[in-house]
């Protein structure tokens, strides 16, 4: 998410979802790191590349799941760049008949959609090549891999917001955007 958004409300929710939104209406469980995340992100990364081929552009393993030692909740969050990720045509029939459900269209925040798998605890997020959300992505998860402060900051939050009743957990993820913009900010690269 990038660190200027605001958090969503639930008509933006319901507005995204594909399917019915479900309600969380819980705490957060959050699991220590697990040596296996990136054995399973790898998994699903030749899993995409044998349905898409090289309209997958990029693929990379983002989130908490990808930085060691840092507690996530343990779905395993990826990006996939494609051409164009309006272009649902492209890429969505080789996704769904690899297995991916399409669950959320956001036409108004960088084209972005996201996937699920009924096998697997993974969140498939595609983007357009060129699109800023990637490089935030990324460029967090390399300052939480390289910074042993904003990692140990960024736990801390997560853990301190993952004992609060959420009723979606979209208001979780958004509960973090102010200490991802001030991590992001450290990088040197705009939030």
């Amino acid at each position: 998410m990038a660190p200027e958004q605001t958090p969503m409300t639930e008509e933006q929710l319901r507005a995204a979802v594909i399917g019915e939104l479900q309600t969380h209406d819980a705490t957060i469980v959050l699991a220590d790191y697990d040596p296996e995340w990136p054995r399973l992100f790898e998994r699903e990364a030749e899993r995409i590349r044998g349905a898409l081929g090289d309209k997958a552009l990029q693929i990379e393993h983002v989130g908490s799941t990808s930085v060691p030692g840092l507690a996530a909740k343990p779905v395993i969050d990826i990006v996939l760049v494609v051409a164009d990720s309006a272009d649902e045509g492209s890429y969505l029939p080789p996704l769904e008949a690899a297995g991916y459900v399409l669950r959320i269209r956001e036409p108004d925040l960088d084209e972005h959609r996201m996937f699920t798998r009924p096998d697997t605890r993974i969140h498939l997020h595609v983007f357009s090549q060129g699109c800023g959300e990637i490089g935030h992505m990324v460029d967090f998860r390399d300052r939480l891999r390289e910074n042993e402060s904003d990692r140990e900051l960024y736990e801390r939050i997560k853990r301190d917001l993952a004992r609060k009743e959420w009723k979606y957990v979209q208001n979780y993820a958004d509960a973090k955007t102010e200490v991802i913009g001030q991590i992001l900010a450290r990088t040197g690269g705009s939030a």
